[in-house]
């Protein structure tokens, strides 16, 4: 434990979030969690700073690291290169370095059929997503090469199994796992891996839609071979820890599907 300890990581969507028994609810706040829990300072931005505000007590007073909250979001129409340099200057300013970027954030209008999709909500897929991925990574590839660091992207299965009404949003994570993959080719000289996850983890999101929607839950959310959702903090943000290890330096340009043996591909 603490191997991060100094080091700065940067997680979009990282905002608190928990379940109703108290625990991480979101895959952004596992993650930052289980960095936490290593001794790393965190950079954690979202569109709701009370979210923010309620993750970097929470996170400082438990684990005695430094966070720095930013609000930031990339959508279409906004002067998004501004956004995003932004937060990078801050966390300069702040912290001096950036050893981990984990592109997390992720927004998606869910259930509309491709000949349904409006412009407008296949650009939320994409802004949020993907172009979001590409502007932070070329805006922090430059610390990254002085850390010899890691970038974390999130991806789904989505995407890799065409998910019904999911069509922007399976777009936008193919997307991004094609830009890790040259980002894993390019950088990988500089001593920057790149590497893919696409999860299955029970979220808080889940849990209400379990509680207020039980027949369309059951009938929509199946239950992968292992037998269990995965927990966001402890089969997720582990994983997320130890790709930024020296461990797994060598390991660049991957997919890997954490979602209790649903995820299995040729």
């Amino acid at each position: 434990m603490g191997f991060l300890k100094g080091k700065t990581a940067i997680i979009t969507g990282g905002g608190r979030s928990v379940l109703k028994d108290g625990s991480c609810g979101s895959i952004g706040y596992g993650i930052a969690t289980a960095y936490a829990k290593e001794g790393a300072n965190l950079v954690i931005t979202g569109r709701n700073k009370q979210k923010l505000a309620d993750a970097k007590e929470e996170l400082e007073r438990l684990y005695n690291i430094e966070v720095l909250p930013v609000q930031a979001d990339v959508s279409a129409g906004a002067d998004n290169e501004t956004v995003v340099q932004n937060v990078i200057d801050e966390t300069i300013a702040k912290f001096g370095r950036i050893d981990v970027l984990i592109n997390n954030a992720q927004a998606s209008a869910s259930g509309v059929t491709l000949a349904d999709h409006t412009t407008e909500q296949f650009d939320l897929a994409l802004y949020s997503g993907l172009y979001a991925a590409f502007y932070y990574m070329k805006a922090c590839y430059p610390h990254l090469k002085e850390t010899k660091g890691s970038v974390i992207n999130f991806a789904s299965g989505a995407g890799l199994f065409g998910n019904y009404g999911q069509c922007a949003y399976a777009a936008a994570k193919e997307g991004i796992r094609g830009l890790t993959r040259v980002a894993a080719n390019e950088w990988g000289p500089d001593g920057i891996n790149a590497n893919i996850i696409c999860p299955l983890a029970w979220t808080a999101q889940l849990e209400n839609f379990q509680q207020a929607y039980p027949e369309a839950f059951e009938a929509n959310v199946k239950m992968p071979p292992a037998g269990h959702y995965g927990d966001v903090e402890k089969e997720i943000g582990r994983v997320c820890v130890q790709l930024a290890s020296p461990d797994f330096k060598y390991m660049s340009g991957e997919t890997l599907t954490l979602e209790g043996g649903m995820g299995l591909r040729p």
